[in-house]
């Protein structure tokens, strides 16, 4: 429930979906009488587009975006609300743990790596950390007011991730503070379609690509020296047993193939266009 005491308005971006999703939005918004809920469209493809679009309209203190694939805790709203009263921080990050797959099963601690999703846990007190994951995060209005939108290159239906990367960057950079709170906890669903290293391997090499569009890391002295690295690690972990390090150090491979693709595509990009 939301108290008196927090005045909430909540934006749902539409971004191009093709299912019954605004049949199911129109209802909902009939029935919401708790605070104000507006479905909004957005025709330009991407995550970051779409986040855009709400933070254009969004008139609160306090602004929170959560992904499409997740299931908010009761007291969600509250705890990231409070995460600000008790603490310096000027954007926050809440838990997110696994959830369930269509069938209601939950995931197999043992395995959870392979479930591809996101999973952020920093422990149970609230604490200062380094970048937000765009899956449950929230931010004081100053913070959208100085450092702007998302890059929309980045992230989902674009490039593909890396958009909350990318804005923690530049909310580092602009002086604001980035923490973790526990209590304000989101569950992400557990989708077959993205289990096991095949979905992996193409997730890896989509964050390299999206990395390569923001960062210069050094190829000669950073990126090949960790390809190299890991290319050797990988089939020593094989031949020991070590199945989740394997996974994921051939993960870190198809990261550096991607970042190095596509600084190349940058670079033919460029050289063409110097051509003509």
């Amino acid at each position: 429930m939301c108290p008196s005491s927090i005045t909430a308005e909540l934006f749902i971006v539409d971004n191009g979906s093709t299912d019954n999703t605004a049949s199911v939005l129109a209802q909902a918004t009939k029935e919401c009488t708790t605070f104000s809920l507006r479905v909004i469209q957005e025709h330009r493809q991407g995550k970051s587009s779409a986040v855009n679009r709400g933070l254009s309209l969004a008139q609160g203190k306090i602004i929170l975006v959560v992904d499409d694939d997740v299931v908010v805790q009761r007291q969600w709203l509250i705890k990231h609300v409070e995460s600000y009263s008790v603490s310096s921080f000027d954007a926050v990050q809440g838990r997110v743990l696994p959830g369930v797959d269509v069938d209601g099963k939950p995931a197999d601690p043992n395995r959870l790596r392979e479930y591809n999703i996101p999973i952020i846990d920093y422990g149970e007190e609230m604490r200062e950390i380094r970048g937000l994951t765009g899956t449950n995060i929230s931010f004081k209005r100053e913070v959208f007011e100085k450092v702007g939108g998302f890059d929309t290159r980045l992230g989902p239906g674009a490039a593909g991730f890396s958009e909350d990367t990318e804005y923690s960057i530049r909310i580092c950079k602009a002086g604001f503070k980035i923490g973790y709170t526990p209590h304000a906890v989101a569950y992400h669903e557990l989708s077959p379609a993205r289990y096991g290293r095949e979905y992996n391997r193409k997730v890896e090499y989509r964050k390299g690509l999206s990395r390569s569009l923001y960062r210069t890391d050094s190829i000669f002295l950073s990126v090949l020296p960790n390809l190299a690295a890991n290319c050797i690690r990988y089939p020593l972990y094989c031949l020991l047993g070590k199945t989740q390090k394997a996974y994921k150090t051939e993960g870190r491979i198809m990261k550096c193939w991607g970042y190095l693709a596509g600084k190349m595509r940058r670079r033919r990009w460029a050289d063409s266009h110097i051509e003509n």
